[in-house]
């Protein structure tokens, strides 16, 4: 397999859930200004939608966060990373993966458009106060979003807090997030993808 990643990017989520599923795979460093690959391949070709992540498998490329990250999980059931297929437990992750990209990863687009004004920056901020209100009463008790076990949701939601500082927001305001985001960034599996993204 190989992963198309871009440092700082939401790809790191992909990188960390196949560390955590003990899998071989590359990693290629994408451009996304240039649209070229580190080996000076056109992007559109791999990706004609032009971001990261892409997968490359054994049965073609997979883009877009809530796939992929259900993909890299049914690799290795062993590792719980997802519930079963099947089970009601899985719609409540598919739910997780669609909140995460919907309603927090998307809210962050205006801190990356360089033509983003301040009433967009403020009308994001205020959306991510409302979504972090929402998580901080769903981490209440549970050591990570579906319970006691470390998941791709996890490693989605840890991805995109990162860029929190970005909107001058500070997730101590949020003391239960801010732990759960602490406790994820001590996982092995973090630390290596966080390596992995420099050298890469």
């Amino acid at each position: 397999m190989k992963l198309y990643f871009t440092p700082g990017a939401c790809s790191l989520a992909s990188i960390i859930a196949l560390r955590e599923c003990e899998v071989s795979f590359v990693m290629e460093r994408v451009d996304l200004k240039t649209k070229q690959t580190e080996d000076g391949d056109d992007f559109f070709t791999v990706n004609p939608k032009g971001y990261v992540p892409a997968l490359q498998t054994e049965h073609g490329v997979l883009t877009e966060n809530v796939a992929v990250l259900q993909y890299i999980a049914d690799i290795n059931p062993q590792r719980k990373l997802a519930p079963p297929k099947e089970s009601f437990e899985r719609y409540r992750l598919a739910e997780w993966l669609a909140f995460i990209s919907s309603e927090v990863h998307k809210s962050f687009k205006p801190f990356f458009m360089p033509d983003a004004n301040d009433l967009e920056k403020q009308h994001a901020v205020d959306k991510l106060r409302q979504r972090l209100d929402y998580l901080e009463k769903s981490l209440d008790g549970n050591t990570f979003l579906m319970g006691e076990n470390f998941g791709v949701a996890d490693a989605y939601l840890y991805t995109v807090l990162i860029w929190l500082p970005k909107t001058g927001l500070d997730l101590a305001q949020w003391p239960t997030t801010q732990r759960y985001h602490r406790r994820i960034a001590e996982r092995s599996s973090v630390q290596e993808a966080h390596k992995a993204e420099k050298a890469g």
